[in-house]
């Protein structure tokens, strides 16, 4: 038996993936594209975008919790109850941040846009702009956005799990300091603000010695377009939209907010019917309709929206996890493909989704691309389970050194997965095949 045999046997070649068809992409910097997913899971075989827990074979735990492994407590010394010593509550001042976001070249966002703090590399939301760009925050006190980002899951700022339905909102995670009661001068240290937006670099503000009587305002802030992008999270098409459309487009994502569906559904139809190139009102609809399970007149909205304008992405990003919930790896491919040549710094998630694809596929030199890519978009391994995909496709190509340091990486990263037990048994079996080639390799001469 062949050692290429022996690892087709033992892996497959089909990578099951479960993907809850309600939830959305995520993009990189915590921005995602619109719905709730679910905060759960399961499955036999994986977990998808979104997913607080769930198991299987390459997508279990979901991609925004991956393995559903929880942070380990540290745990502390029993102190007996007459013991322990009386902590006087800190007091705080409320540090408040004000500021203008505006494109390189001088204009305010298409878009209402999320402003992040990042602390130590971990992102956590903080307010929006309005729609001339301008914020103003009392920083770390806005609950409701903590409640809508994803904490933790692939880290701070991937998150796709509860979020708003605004393109550029939410899933940061709520780390770096702070929470609802604020933050001190000492949570600053090493903290800056950015603005989030797929497809540009923002500059940051240093927020480190800030101070609560300090003056608030912190300038301006510039989105700087980056390089190889053709494709964006806004659409150019709602400029020219009619005031009346415009009105419904609003009032629709409103009544989508408040999971009122059949509202949102009725106002977003309105939009469209007034205005048919309105490109992301079709994909809000198609979102309403995904929500609901009406998967064809999604899929149809979602064609709509990129008839209107093909370089608005956020409809590939949703069409691919449409086509992934099916197994359908030709179009899954096709759609994440098509994404990411238009903006390969949309999110991690949809390489990941891209080398699924194209792992089942066959296609092993693009499923490897893909997923090195995916990781060098992901430095900080918040999406654990790419190493393992990469281990497979390695494995496929008879690299076994490189698989097993893959698999290696996936156990480090997630040693509670659901699914460890089965990646250590991969990991066995390429290490299997790794035996003869080191027992060779000792006995040349040197």
């Amino acid at each position: 038996m062949s050692k290429a045999y022996v690892l087709r046997s033992f892996f497959g070649l089909t990578v099951a993936l479960c993907v809850p068809v309600q939830g959305v992409f995520a993009q990189e910097g915590g921005a995602p594209t619109s719905t709730p997913a679910p905060a759960g899971g399961g499955g036999s075989t994986a977990g998808g975008v979104g997913n607080a827990g769930g198991g299987g074979n390459i997508g279990g735990g979901g991609l925004n919790n991956p393995g559903g492994n929880s942070t380990p407590g540290l745990g502390t010394s029993r102190i007996p109850q007459q013991q322990q010593p009386t902590q006087m509550p800190e007091m705080q001042r409320q540090i408040y941040i004000s500021g203008k976001v505006l494109m390189d070249d001088g204009t305010p966002p298409p878009e209402q846009l999320v402003v992040e703090r990042v602390c130590n590399g971990n992102p956590r939301p903080e307010g929006y702009t309005d729609s001339k760009g301008r914020f103003s925050f009392a920083l770390g006190q806005n609950s409701a956005m903590m409640v809508d980002a994803s904490v933790g899951s692939m880290g701070g700022d991937f998150g796709a799990g509860s979020q708003d339905r605004n393109s550029n909102r939410g899933g940061m995670g709520s780390m770096g300091g702070g929470g609802s009661r604020g933050v001190s001068e000492r949570d600053l240290m090493g903290c800056e603000v950015r603005a989030v937006l797929a497809g540009f670099r923002s500059d940051v503000v240093n927020l480190s010695g800030r101070r609560s009587m300090d003056n608030p305002d912190v300038g301006v802030i510039i989105l700087h377009r980056m390089a190889k992008v053709d494709g964006y999270t806004f659409s150019g098409t709602s400029a020219f939209a009619p005031k009346d459309a415009k009105k419904a487009y609003e009032k629709g994502r409103e009544a989508a907010k408040k999971n009122k569906l059949p509202d949102a559904e009725r106002e977003l139809q309105k939009a469209v019917d007034l205005y048919p190139k309105y490109a992301v009102a079709w994909y809000e609809l198609g979102l309403v309709h995904q929500q609901q399970k009406q998967l064809d007149d999604a899929r149809k909205c979602y064609a709509e929206s990129l008839k209107a304008d093909s370089k608005y992405v956020n409809p590939y990003a949703q069409l691919a996890r449409l086509a992934a919930a099916d197994q359908n790896w030709e179009q899954t491919a096709e759609y994440s493909g098509k994404l990411l040549k238009l903006n390969p710094y949309f999110s991690p998630e949809v390489y990941f989704y891209g080398a699924v694809a194209n792992l089942n596929l066959k296609n092993l030199d693009a499923a490897e691309e893909q997923a090195r890519e995916g990781l060098k978009l992901d430095p900080k391994n918040r999406n654990p389970r790419m190493n393992q995909v990469l281990g497979v496709v390695l494995a496929q190509k008879q690299d076994f050194k490189g698989a097993a340091e893959s698999m290696k990486s996936y156990l480090k990263l997630a040693p509670t997965a659901p699914d460890v037990d089965h990646v250590k048994r991969q990991l066995e079996e390429i290490e299997r095949q790794l035996a003869p080639e080191a027992a060779s390799t000792a006995k040349q001469p040197e």
